[in-house]
């Protein structure tokens, strides 16, 4: 009875041996005496005992592996870079990507080493910031061509860090900051110069009115003069009494303007009773001493001939 109860839980054993489970996105790779038998993709699957075995379950799925490097530049800078690495295990070559490659990540850190110490010393700092994608695809490139024969598909490499010394960058952002103070410098420069010149336009459109206003000014009142003179000959009164009559009567106006302002300043003007006559006398001197001289200048013309 013992017998047959150890051949049930033999039976049992190794019936539950026979069965086993592959979760989905992997892959089981089975040996049969130790020699490389069958792949097994997710499900329920069914193996010899005892002469079957499971030895590696592959992830299928998308991994990253992260790689920092240390590497200098063209222009002798230092620069600390991380790589990151998107790998997967092809499908169909699952059993090359366990038996050809011990140790997948050591072999693509080698790579990714071998491809950015080749590419970074070429370019100065800035160039690297800039071309950081073209480190990445020269990498991918590199990592593709090598890993495919070994069961393995890059699907990405990005650079995704840049690290300089310290010092470098404390030189870089003081570049920069100078580079933004000489910036502002020049547009607050143009924007002085720029209001120098329209005030200067303005005040010389200013002057400019202004003295076509005094020459419209002073040219309506030569005209309302010579039509004073007109009207005072027309009253059989000869020019130069019009003339005094005029000095005398623009004389008594001024004064009269100057004190309705109440705001003008203290200005003497000769106010006496003979002021008038002593201004009409100068002006009929002058007058008399003006006709003179053209008299005289007619007089020394040479005849015509």
């Amino acid at each position: 009875m013992s017998y047959l109860g150890f051949l049930i839980f033999f039976a049992l054993v190794v019936l539950f041996m026979s069965f086993f489970t592959v979760k989905q996105a992997t892959a089981a790779i089975i040996e049969r005496l130790g020699k490389f038998h069958s792949v097994r993709h997710s499900g329920l699957h069914l193996k010899i005992p005892f002469i079957d075995q499971v030895a590696k379950r592959m992830n299928l799925r998308i991994q990253q592996l992260d790689v920092i490097i240390d590497t200098k530049t063209l222009d002798n800078v230092f620069v600390r870079m991380k790589v990151s690495v998107q790998y997967q295990v092809i499908k169909e070559q699952v059993a090359d990507s366990f038996y050809k490659l011990e140790n997948p990540e050591n072999q693509i850190t080698s790579y990714v080493f071998d491809v950015v110490r080749a590419e970074v010393p070429k370019m100065k700092l800035d160039d690297v910031f800039v071309r950081k994608d073209d480190i990445a695809i020269a990498v991918k490139g590199e990592l593709q061509e090598a890993m495919q024969s070994y069961g393995y598909d890059i699907i990405k490499a990005l650079v995704t860090d840049i690290d300089p010394d310290d010092q470098v960058k404390h030189a870089m952002n003081r570049i920069n900051a100078a580079e933004r103070e000489k910036t502002a410098a020049e547009y607050e420069s143009e924007a002085q110069r720029i209001r120098i010149v329209a005030v200067a336009k303005a005040e010389a459109e200013s002057k400019k009115l202004q003295g076509q206003g005094i020459a419209d000014q002073r040219r309506e009142i030569a005209k309302g003069l010579e039509e004073s003179v007109k009207m005072l000959n027309n009253a059989n009164i000869n020019e130069q009494e019009a003339s005094a009559l005029i000095i005398i009567t623009q004389h008594y106006d001024t004064l009269q303007s100057i004190g309705s302002n109440n705001r003008s300043n203290l200005v003497l003007l000769p106010n006496s009773p003979t002021a008038a006559s002593s201004m009409l006398n100068d002006l009929v001197i002058s007058m008399a001493a003006t006709q003179k001289m053209d008299d005289l200048s007619k007089s020394d013309m040479p005849p015509p001939r």
